[in-house]
């Protein structure tokens, strides 16, 4: 066994990232406008992220060049210093629930080495699986989600009714919807922000879910699968064409809509990072509070390599960062 000494843990630089961004978009809470808030949270990203000693390329991003200026797929970020690192972002994730002032809503970003990271191309959404540690070799996506539910309570030593499923509340999920029911397993349905609940159903110390299961999106796939290789934590995924358009697209680009892929396969290095900042209350972490003082922020910072998970408490005084600080907080 080889012998290392402790080395650059990105994560911990990265969670500046997410920090500010939580903190620009928290002014936009409730207030009805997905659009500002985001822009706020992108803006915010993208000034603190140059300041990173990283040569990054945007993996997982707002869009292509032509349809967002900042955080596109394919742009270069940090300050161009090594390592070369994939970056995977996701400003806000529940832009919908901020916008309504609800639970859940997070600042995330990932990092792994350079050409690591899945590439979904054009497929938007995948189909996803998420269970603890227990959840190793038990879980199938050829399975159905009833004989999922039983395999892992078999696991567990539990019965099939102590069990609880979270899942988007989409129109898609209708028949998903149906087999946690039938089997007796309780049902928790969210509105969006997957990612916040997807590490909340992988992590041992936040036993309130054991599964989440459903169809969202995939770039969101690609960010959790770091957050699921720190944890030790089950993740099986499978692509999920829109439209028929949308498959050929896909076929002809050479991806295979029947593989099963696992946190491995969407992140393939063995020494990934991620960072995340609550921006509202959730499951998960505190959101943003302000007060006459300043702002306190809580995040998560994780690294694959060595499965340590940091929850860092900040107190930010604002009136000193805003004497000099390019961002609007």
């Amino acid at each position: 066994m080889s012998v290392e000494k402790p080395d650059r843990n990105l994560a911990i630089e990265i969670v500046r990232v997410t920090e500010a961004a939580a903190m620009a978009a928290a002014r936009w809470q409730g207030r009805g406008d997905k659009e500002s808030g985001d822009q706020a949270a992108v803006d915010a990203m993208r000034t603190v992220l140059d300041t990173v000693d990283i040569a990054g390329t945007v993996v997982i991003g707002e869009g292509e060049k032509d349809e967002a200026p900042m955080l596109y797929n394919g742009e270069r970020v940090g300050s161009g210093e090594a390592p070369e690192v994939d970056i995977a972002v996701d400003p806000i994730d529940g832009t919908r629930l901020l916008a309504e002032g609800r639970p859940g809503s997070l600042a995330v970003m990932a990092a792994a080495p350079a050409g690591t990271m899945f590439d979904p191309g054009p497929c938007v959404y995948m189909e996803k699986l998420v269970v603890g540690a227990e959840g190793a070799g038990v879980v199938d996506l050829d399975r159905s989600l009833a004989e999922n539910l039983e395999a892992v309570a078999e696991a567990q030593d539990r019965q099939v009714t102590d069990l609880t499923v979270v899942m988007l509340d989409r129109d898609r999920h209708e028949d998903a919807k149906r087999q946690v029911r039938e089997v007796g397993a309780r049902l928790t349905l969210i509105s969006d922000g997957d990612v916040e609940a997807s590490i909340v159903a992988a992590w041992d110390d936040r036993p309130q879910v054991d599964m989440l299961y459903g169809i969202g999106g995939t770039p969101e796939g690609v960010i959790t699968a770091c957050a699921i290789k720190a944890l030790d934590g089950i993740m099986l995924g499978r692509l999920w064409p829109r439209s028929d358009a949308e498959r050929r697209a896909a076929v002809d680009a050479g991806y295979d809509l029947d593989a099963v892929l696992t946190a491995d396969d969407l992140v393939a290095a063995d020494d990934c990072f991620i960072a995340c900042t609550g921006i509202t209350q959730g499951n998960l972490l505190q959101g943003v509070r302000i007060d006459r003082r300043g702002a306190t922020t809580e995040s998560l910072v994780m690294r694959s390599k060595s499965g340590t998970v940091r929850s860092i408490r900040a107190r930010h005084r604002l009136a000193k960062l805003r004497e000099y600080a390019s961002v609007t907080y």
